[in-house]
C-alpha cells in the first residue's frame, strides 16, 4: 500500500490527470465551437449598427461627484487624485467613507495638506451600542466634532435597516425612534444625510431565467436577499421614507435614485410628498440609459433634485455617465454587464439641467464648497 503511493506514482497520476483535464477541455472547446454553445457572459456581440459616436472623455461642465469612496483616504496621495480629477472636469469630490475617530481625522489632515479645496469628507456612525444609555449624547457628539475638525455631512449604510442588530438580536428599524435625535441634529448643524436603505429589488425575487439581475446573482451571490432572512424591499423603502417624514427639516439624500430608476413615476411621487429629499444617480445611471424619452422629461422636472454620483472610483467608467447625460448618442453599452445587459441611450440633457445636476444643486446643500471652482 505505502509502495502505490509513492512519489513517482503519484507523479503519474498527476500527469494523466492533468491529460486527461487538457483532454476533456479541448473535446467541449470544440463542441461548442461546433455547435455555437456558450455562456451569456461570453456572448458580447459587436453591433453592426452604425449610429453618431460622440464619446466625451470630460465633462462639459465642472462637477462635484457626491458619492464616491476613497477607502485609502489616510494614506492615499490626493496630488495624483487631482490630476485624475482635472482630466474629468471634477472639481469637488465627496468621499463618503469617513469613518470616525482617527481614522476620520486622518483623513481630513490628508485633505487639508494636499487639497483643501476639492475633496470633502462624510463621517460614518456605528450603531452597535444603541441600547447604551449615552448612545444619543455619543454619537451626537461625533457629529459635532466630525464638523468641527471639517467633515461636511453624514453617510448612513444600506446595514441599517437590512443587518444592523442591537444587543437583543433584533434588527435595527431605520426609523427607530432611538435614532430620531441623530437625524435631527444634523438639520441644526447643516449636515446632508446620504442613505443608502435596500438594494435594487430584484435582489429580493428568485434567481430564474425571469429576474434581469440574474448575471449578478449569478457573479455575486451574496447579494441575494433570502426573503425568510431579510425584510422584504418595500418595508426597508417604508422605514427609511418614515424618517424622511419624521424629519422634514433635515435634508436626505436619497442614494441611488432610492432604488426607484426603474418606476420614474413612483420615484416622482417620493420627491413630491418629500420636498426635503434629493437624489444622486450613483451605479444606477443603466436604469436611465434604457429609458431614454422617460428618464430625459424626469431630469428636467427634477432638475433641482438630483445630484451626480458614481459610487465606486474606476476613472474610466464616468465616460459613460458624460456619455448617457450629454448626448444623444443610441445603442451603446455600458461599462458593466453584470448590472445592464441592455443598451444605453443619451439624453441629451439641455445645458441648464447639466449644471444644476453637474454642481449647482450640490453648492446649495453644501455651501462650503468653493465656488470659484464652477
Amino acid at each position: 500500500m505505502m509502495r502505490f503511493f509513492s512519489f513517482k506514482n503519484f507523479f503519474k497520476i498527476f500527469i494523466f490527470l492533468s491529460l486527461l483535464g487538457g483532454f476533456t477541455y479541448f473535446i467541449v472547446s470544440k463542441i461548442q465551437y461546433r455547435y455555437n454553445i456558450m455562456s451569456f457572459e461570453d456572448y458580447s456581440p459587436i453591433s453592426s449598427l452604425v449610429t453618431d459616436v460622440n464619446n466625451p472623455k470630460k465633462a462639459k461642465f465642472p462637477f462635484v461627484d457626491i458619492h464616491n469612496h476613497q477607502f485609502d483616504m489616510p494614506v492615499k496621495n490626493l496630488t495624483d487624485l487631482v490630476t485624475e480629477m482635472d482630466s474629468l472636469n471634477m472639481a469637488f469630490m465627496v468621499n463618503l467613507s469617513g469613518f470616525r475617530g482617527n481614522y476620520l481625522n486622518m483623513c481630513l489632515d490628508n485633505i487639508k495638506k494636499s487639497a483643501p479645496t476639492r475633496l470633502g469628507v462624510f463621517v460614518n456612525l456605528n450603531w452597535e451600542n444603541i441600547d447604551s444609555s449615552n448612545f444619543v449624547e455619543e454619537n451626537i457628539k461625533i457629529l459635532n466634532d466630525a464638523k468641527i475638525n471639517g467633515a461636511i455631512g453624514l453617510k448612513i449604510y444600506k446595514s441599517l435597516g437590512l443587518t444592523d442588530t442591537d444587543s437583543n438580536g433584533q434588527r435595527i428599524r431605520i426609523d427607530d425612534p432611538r435614532l430620531d435625535p441623530i437625524w435631527e441634529e444634523c438639520g441644526k448643524i447643516g449636515f446632508p444625510i446620504l442613505i443608502h436603505s435596500a438594494d435594487p429589488a430584484s435582489f429580493w425575487k428568485s434567481k430564474d431565467k425571469f429576474n434581469e439581475r440574474w448575471l449578478e446573482l449569478k457573479q455575486k451571490p451574496n447579494r441575494y436577499r433570502d426573503p425568510n432572512k431579510y425584510p422584504t424591499f418595500e418595508s426597508i423603502l417604508s422605514e427609511q421614507h418614515h424618517v424622511f417624514e419624521k424629519h422634514p427639516k433635515t435634508t436626505f439624500i436619497n442614494a441611488h435614485l432610492g432604488w426607484m430608476g426603474n418606476d420614474l413615476d413612483r420615484l416622482s411621487t417620493h420627491l413630491d410628498q418629500y420636498q426635503n429629499v434629493l437624489t444622486e444617480i450613483g451605479a444606477v445611471l443603466a436604469e436611465l440609459g434604457r429609458q431614454p424619452k422617460r428618464a430625459r422629461k424626469f431630469m428636467i422636472e427634477y432638475q433641482d433634485r438630483v445630484l451626480f454620483g458614481k459610487d465606486a472610483y474606476k476613472f474610466e467608467e464616468y465616460f459613460t455617465y458624460f456619455r448617457v447625460l450629454e448626448t444623444e448618442d443610441e445603442y451603446f453599452d455600458y461599462y458593466r454587464k453584470r448590472h445592464a445587459f441592455w443598451k444605453m441611450y443619451g439624453l441629451g440633457l439641455p445645458d441648464t439641467v447639466l449644471k444644476k445636476v453637474y454642481y449647482k444643486n450640490a453648492l446649495r446643500i453644501l455651501p462650503i464648497i468653493d465656488k470659484s471652482l464652477f
